[in-house]
Parts: structure tokens; C-alpha cells; sequence
């Protein structure tokens, strides 16, 4: 199906096609599993529809005059012995990889709310087993699809819930923690870039004569953008009103790239900087009221003595 469209104007009409089709016919497509679709079912839900929700982003080099990866120390192209220790320039402290973080956040979230349309045009209250996915774009270097698909699904009670839920938990952890007391918010994000020069105490460190000893600048780095990728989800969980968060993936890449800073102050430099990005994804999650009550469970006691079995049956 052709039509026009724009990014902000509601479902692409293949989506609402698809939709279209579903309410009309009744029926309705899933990923779940057998378990999946008895845990919830168990917990008073059930499926309405295989949803998903993707976008095109060109990712492209820029930042500052430095790119995304300034290191930012002053002393890059000529430290050596007795220079300072370099920094972690991290993007949730200003550092230029926070242009990237936003432009990378906001492809993830255009995703996540077409997915969240699908799941409302077809009547559904929450997606469960959300997955989150990003790759390169056919013949288009700079360009990175990024995509959110999942299943959506409909409480059977009249408790609903104000707006769609996401989570990446599957059907089983979904009824997991809806027995425990406990509802889905949303799918969060918190994705994280921080680059540090290879000082002279970390070049020192790694030569291969030092022996075996610990490169503490790096793992500086790794602990520092970790952790600001943590305290970015849960900025997120506590913008959403929820009580915590619930992971479900610790991803972290590192790698080496020239230092722009030392190859401004000369073309030829061959020093390095090392960059991580740390990418955490999980469901922020509140408690509710309604508690399901538990089924009382019958104890049923076969005496397994013949004796005491002749007796009962006198």
C-alpha cells in the first residue's frame, strides 16, 4: 500500500492497513510461545497483534569542531612522563558524544512510539516482549534502521491501565510480575559514550614489559560511562513515576580511534583514544493496589501403608 506520510502524521498507512485488517477480521499474529500465551492468559490478559515500530536515522559525523569523540585533554599530541592523568569525557557531562546519544535516544524513541500506536490502533493495553534492535541501512552508510517489535496485548478485567505499557519482559516474566503486585511502565534506554586519551600512564601500563598489572585508565572509563548510562535509565524511570527498574541487557562496546586533539596539533601523530558506549535496556515498573489473590491450594495425603489403607477403606 502507497501513500503520503509524514513522520508525525499518525501510523504509516501500510501499518494502518495492517491494523485495519486485524480489527476487522478478529484475528490476530504473535511471536509468543506456548507458555507465553498461558502465562498470560493467567493474569487475565491476552494478545491482540504483533506490533513494531521503526525509523531511519542519519547518523553523521560532527559533534563539535573536535567530532564526537573529543577526548578532551589538553595535554593530547605531546604528554609524557609527568604530564597529567587524562579525563573521561563523558556525554552525560557535556562531553561532544552527547550529540550522537541524543540523535541515537531520539531514533530509539520514534520506534518505540510508532510501535505504541500500532498497539493502540489495534485496542491493545501493553506490549509485552519488546525488542529492540538497530542496524546499517543497505547502500546508505551513514544510515541505521532502528527497530522496536513486540506483542501487543489487552487486559480482560475493567482494570486498565491510562496508556500503553512497554517491556522487553516476555510473557512468562510479564505474569511474573503481575502476580507479584507489580505493572510495567515503560521500555527504557540508557545509552551512554565516554572517551579518554591513552596517557602516558596508560601507554606505560600496557606495554608488554610492565607485566601483568591493571590499565587504570581504562578501566576508569568503562566504570565512569557505565555508570552514566545508569543514572540515565534512571532519570528516565523517575520522569515515568515509576518505582524502579527491572534489566533485561548490559551491553558494552569498546574501541580505539585517533585522537582529533593531537592530530590538530600534528597531522602524523599516532596517538590514540579509547571509547566506550555502554548501552543498559529495561522496564521501569511501579506497584499497584489490586493484588491478584492467591488460589488456595488443596493438600491431598494417600497413605502409602497397606494396613492403614484396609483400615480406611472398612
Amino acid at each position: 500500500m502507497s501513500g503520503e506520510w509524514s513522520a508525525g502524521g499518525g501510523l504509516p498507512p501500510v501499518a494502518a492497513a495492517r491494523t485495519a485488517e486485524a480489527r476487522r477480521s478478529g484475528t490476530w499474529s504473535s511471536a509468543l510461545s506456548t507458555g507465553e500465551f498461558a502465562a498470560l492468559r493467567s493474569v487475565g490478559f491476552e494478545p491482540v497483534g504483533q506490533v513494531l515500530g521503526s525509523a531511519v536515522y542519519r547518523v553523521a559525523g560532527g559533534g563539535t569542531n573536535w567530532r564526537y569523540y573529543d577526548c578532551g585533554y589538553g595535554s593530547a599530541g605531546w604528554s609524557g612522563r609527568g604530564s597529567g592523568p587524562a579525563p573521561v569525557a563523558v556525554s552525560g557531562q557535556g562531553a561532544a558524544s552527547k550529540a550522537l546519544v541524543d540523535v541515537l535516544m531520539a531514533a530509539r524513541h520514534a520506534a518505540l512510539a510508532r510501535m505504541t500506536a500500532e498497539c493502540t490502533a489495534l485496542g491493545g493495553d501493553g506490549v509485552v516482549a519488546a525488542d529492540l534492535t538497530m542496524a546499517s541501512f543497505p547502500s546508505a552508510p551513514h544510515c541505521f534502521e532502528f527497530q522496536v517489535i513486540g506483542t501487543a496485548v489487552r487486559a480482560q478485567g475493567d482494570v486498565r491501565p491510562k496508556r500503553p505499557f512497554t517491556t522487553h519482559l516476555d510473557g512468562q516474566g510479564f505474569a511474573k510480575l503481575i502476580d507479584a503486585g507489580w505493572v510495567p511502565v515503560d521500555l527504557l534506554v540508557g545509552l551512554a559514550i565516554g572517551s579518554r586519551h591513552d596517557d602516558w600512564t596508560t601507554r606505560r601500563q600496557n606495554w608488554f614489559a610492565a607485566g601483568n598489572q591493571e590499565v587504570t585508565g581504562w578501566s576508569q572509563l568503562v566504570a565512569l560511562t557505565r555508570h552514566d548510562a545508569r543514572q540515565r535509565i534512571g532519570e528516565q524511570a523517575w520522569h515515568a513515576g515509576a518505582d524502579g527498574v527491572v534489566l533485561g541487557d548490559n551491553r558494552l562496546r569498546v574501541w580505539r580511534e585517533d585522537c582529533v586533539r593531537a592530530r590538530r596539533r600534528n597531522k602524523d601523530s599516532d596517538q590514540k583514544d579509547h571509547v566506550a558506549e555502554a548501552t543498559l535496556i529495561g522496564t521501569s515498573v511501579a506497584a499497584f493496589t489490586v493484588r491478584r489473590e492467591a488460589q488456595p491450594r488443596t493438600l491431598t495425603v494417600m497413605p502409602l501403608d497397606p494396613d492403614r489403607r484396609r483400615a480406611r477403606s472398612t
